[in-house]
């Protein structure tokens, strides 16, 4: 089975924890859908989260879509608990940026934007609250790629069509090249664009309403790769808590070999205990 660590990022009240309350309903792990303003989201449990309806704290969930086993991590919307964000980004895979359809491109989402390139992380975006949105997909195109990146592609309306495999052509000039040559672009090649930040998938929907939820995680699963690391064990730390007895909890993403319980992993003379 593949495993991926995928992110949520967005501007505060873009949607973020609704849309993973919807990606975790679709995928069935979650039975009943919660809502911020109902304060039973199923991801923000701490009070101060539920009284202020953000999310403050990282949070984590997993869930499998065909043979692929996915880590949800729920960061932080708010920029003033963007460290707590940007530690996450180190160890994703993939991102999921949510942009407001309402609301478009914010100033906050732009700096995500900067980080997601900075770290390196193939993204897919989820333009939100359609329902109650006046910009067409079309105009939402245009400003996504006026403010973020020309790879920016419709993979709600548009595809299949002639109009989709040439804006994917657009992209690279290896899918350029393969576009001309062959009149087609081979599935495989756009995977490989996305995980090479070429090509950004954009879904529209409503996370709310579930409106393009299901559409957008059973592509989401298709479009991803599992990362091949080394046989050397490794491993990134992104958060610290601590249990009910006051134990330090590392959370951590191995990132070789793999690690069993009660090893010790030793960091030149120091060694801590996982």
């Amino acid at each position: 089975m593949k495993k991926i660590a995928i992110g949520i990022v967005a501007h505060v009240d873009s949607g973020k924890t609704t849309l993973s309350e919807g990606l975790l309903y679709q995928a069935g792990e979650i039975r009943k859908l919660g809502r911020v303003d109902h304060r039973n989201a199923f991801l923000d449990t701490h009070p101060i989260e539920r009284d202020r309806g953000i999310t403050i704290f990282l949070k984590q969930a997993v869930f499998n879509i065909n043979d692929t086993e996915f880590t949800l991590l729920d960061t932080p919307g708010h920029v003033d608990f963007s460290t707590e964000m940007e530690r996450t980004l180190q160890v994703l895979d993939y991102a999921i940026l949510v942009i407001s359809g309402s609301e478009g491109v914010q100033s906050h989402t732009e700096t995500l934007w900067k980080l997601l390139k900075r770290y390196e992380v193939p993204c897919f975006l989820f333009i939100n609250k359609m329902d109650i949105a006046e910009s067409s997909h079309r105009d939402i195109i245009l400003n996504l790629r006026d403010k973020l990146d020309d790879g920016c592609v419709d993979f709600s309306s548009d595809f299949g069509s002639e109009a989709f495999y040439d804006n994917i052509a657009m992209c690279s000039e290896k899918l350029m090249e393969q576009y001309l040559n062959m009149g087609e672009i081979k599935e495989s090649d756009i995977q490989e664009a996305i995980s090479e930040r070429c090509v950004f998938p954009c879904f529209f929907g409503s996370a709310l309403k579930l409106q393009g939820v299901e559409e957008f995680l059973k592509d989401f699963g298709y479009y991803t790769e599992e990362k091949e690391y080394p046989e050397q064990f490794g491993a990134r730390v992104f958060k610290i808590t601590r249990d009910e007895s006051g134990n330090r909890l590392t959370h951590l993403k191995v990132t070789g070999k793999d690690l069993k319980v009660k090893t010790v992993i030793t960091n030149s003379d120091e060694k801590i205990n996982p």
